[in-house]
C-alpha cells in the first residue's frame, strides 16, 4: 500500500489514480503522520443480466404459463 500526504495526493492525485486503476493499488492518504482516507478501487459489479450457473441447467419440459387441463387439476379442485 502506497502511503502520501494530503499535499503529495493533491498534487499527484491524477498519477494516483492511474496507479488504483491499473495497479489495484490502495493508497493511503495521511495528515500529520495520521492515515485519514484510502483510496481504493471499486469492485466490479457482477453483470445482472447474466445468468447463474446452475440456472442455466434447469431444464422446463412443459409450459408453466399454460393454463392446465381439465384432467391435471387436483380431484378437489376440479
Amino acid at each position: 500500500m502506497i502511503q502520501v500526504n494530503t499535499h503529495e495526493a493533491k498534487t499527484k492525485l491524477s498519477y494516483l489514480l492511474s496507479k488504483v486503476e491499473k495497479d489495484n493499488e490502495r493508497i493511503k492518504i495521511c495528515r500529520n503522520g495520521k492515515p485519514i482516507a484510502i483510496l481504493s478501487p471499486v469492485p466490479s459489479k457482477p453483470n445482472p443480466l447474466k445468468q447463474h450457473k446452475v440456472i442455466m441447467d434447469v431444464k422446463f419440459y412443459d409450459d408453466p404459463v399454460l393454463p392446465l387441463s381439465e384432467d391435471e387439476w387436483p380431484g378437489d379442485f376440479r
